[in-house]
C-alpha cells in the first residue's frame, strides 16, 4: 500500500475504512496522535473496547508480545485493535532477529485486527528490511510519515485548522500565535481549542482574545517590544523591559531572543530581495497577512541592511551571554536590556568584538 498523508487516512477512518496495519512515523507527533486517537475512538464501540482494544507502550513490550496481541481474534466484535504507543522504544523492533516475524505478519496480517505503531520523532531507515517491507507495493500496511512544518508554513496551517472548524481568525491573531508558539502543532491545536471555547457567536479569533487566553500581556509582551523597536520608540521599549525584569518567570530570555532572531533574519531576507520585495518572498517567509507585511515594510525603512546584519550578530552574542559566555554577572533582564539598547543605538562595527 502506498504512503498516505494524514488527511487521506483521516478521511478513510471517518468513513470507517480500517486497514490491518498502520505504521505512523515522523518528527511531527501531532498527526501521529490524531490518527491513532481517531482509530482508538472509532474502530470499536465503547462496549467492545474492554475485551478487544489493547494499548501498550514500546518500552514495556517486545515484537513477540505485540504480534501475540495482534493474532488474537476479537470477542463479540467485528475487530480488535492493538495500539503501540512510543513504538520507537520497542527494544527489538529494528533488530534483524525480529524481522522474520514482522515480515511473516505483514505478509499475512489477521484481517480482524487493526495494529497501529506510533513511531515518534524519527523515521525508519528505508534502506533496511523493515523500512522496505512497510514501504513495499505489496505491503498491507498504511505507512504515514509526519514531517515537521517549517516556521513559514505555520500561519497557513493555523488558518486552515481554524477554518476547518467553521471559524475565522484574523491576520494579527494568526501572526501572534505563529510567532509565540512556533511550529509545535500539538500546542497550537490545544491553544485553538481553548480560544474556541471562549468565542462568542460569530466572533473571529482576534489578537485581543489571543492576548487574554494564551497568557500574553496586552501591553507588555515580545510583540509589543518588537513593534516598539520597529517604530524606534525608546520610551515604550524601556517600559516593556522594566515589566519583563519585574516578571522574569513569565518572560524568559531565550524565547524572546528566538522571536527577535526570527524577525530580523526574515528582515535580512527581505532586504536581499531588493527595494520592494515581491509578495512571493513574503509568503515564502510565512508573512502572509497585510498586518504583518506592513510591520516588516516599516522595519525595512527603519533598519538598513548593514544594521540588520549587525543586529543578528548582537542577538547571537546575547544568546551566548545567556549561556554564561562573556556575560560576567549580567542576569537575563540585563542581557536583554543591553541588546535592545544596541538595536536602538547602533554601535560602530568592531567596538563590541
Amino acid at each position: 500500500m502506498p504512503q498516505l498523508e494524514a488527511d487521506a487516512i483521516l478521511k478513510q477512518l471517518q468513513q470507517r475504512q480500517f486497514q490491518p496495519v498502520y505504521f505512523l512515523q515522523g518528527e511531527e507527533p501531532y498527526y501521529i496522535d490524531v490518527v491513532a486517537d481517531l482509530i482508538e475512538k472509532t474502530a470499536l464501540a465503547e462496549h467492545e473496547r474492554s475485551f478487544n482494544q489493547v494499548v501498550v507502550y514500546g518500552k514495556d513490550v517486545d515484537v513477540t508480545a505485540i504480534l501475540g496481541q495482534a493474532k488474537r481474534f476479537p470477542m463479540m466484535a467485528e475487530r480488535s485493535v492493538v495500539i503501540v504507543k512510543e513504538a520507537q522504544t520497542v527494544a527489538d523492533l529494528e533488530q534483524e532477529r525480529s524481522w522474520p516475524f514482522l515480515e511473516a505478519y505483514l505478509k499475512n496480517p489477521l484481517p480482524s485486527t487493526v495494529l497501529v505503531f506510533c513511531y515518534k520523532h524519527k523515521t525508519l531507515d528505508s534502506r533496511k528490511k523493515l523500512g522496505k517491507l512497510l514501504a513495499g507495493k505489496d505491503s498491507p500496511a498504511v505507512l504515514m510519515t509526519s514531517k515537521k512544518l517549517y516556521d513559514s508554513q505555520v500561519p497557513q496551517w493555523l488558518t486552515a485548522n481554524v477554518r476547518a472548524r467553521g471559524l475565522q481568525i484574523t491576520g494579527q491573531a494568526t501572526a501572534m500565535l505563529a510567532e509565540y508558539i512556533g511550529a509545535d502543532l500539538g500546542r497550537l491545536a490545544n491553544e485553538v481549542d481553548k480560544l474556541v471555547l471562549n468565542l462568542k457567536p460569530n466572533q473571529p479569533i482576534d489578537d485581543e482574545l489571543v492576548q487574554r487566553m494564551v497568557g500574553i500581556s496586552k501591553d507588555y509582551n515580545i510583540f509589543e517590544l518588537q513593534k516598539a523597536l520597529v517604530q524606534r520608540d525608546v520610551l515604550k521599549a524601556n517600559r516593556i523591559l522594566a515589566y519583563f525584569a519585574a516578571n522574569p518567570k513569565a518572560n524568559p530570555l531565550i524565547p524572546n531572543l528566538t522571536l527577535l532572531f526570527n524577525f530580523f533574519t526574515k528582515l535580512l531576507v527581505l532586504h536581499q530581495a531588493g527595494a520592494n520585495p515581491p509578495d512571493g518572498v513574503y509568503k515564502s517567509l510565512g508573512i502572509v497577512n497585510s498586518f504583518a507585511q506592513k510591520e516588516y515594510q516599516q522595519a525595512l525603512r527603519a533598519y538598513p541592511l548593514a544594521q540588520v546584519v549587525s543586529i543578528i550578530h548582537d542577538i547571537r552574542r546575547a544568546d551566548a551571554q545567556s549561556k554564561g559566555i562573556e556575560s560576567g554577572s549580567m542576569d537575563e533582564a540585563e542581557i536583554l536590556r543591553e541588546l535592545v539598547w544596541l538595536i536602538l543605538h547602533p554601535v560602530p562595527a568592531g567596538v563590541l568584538g
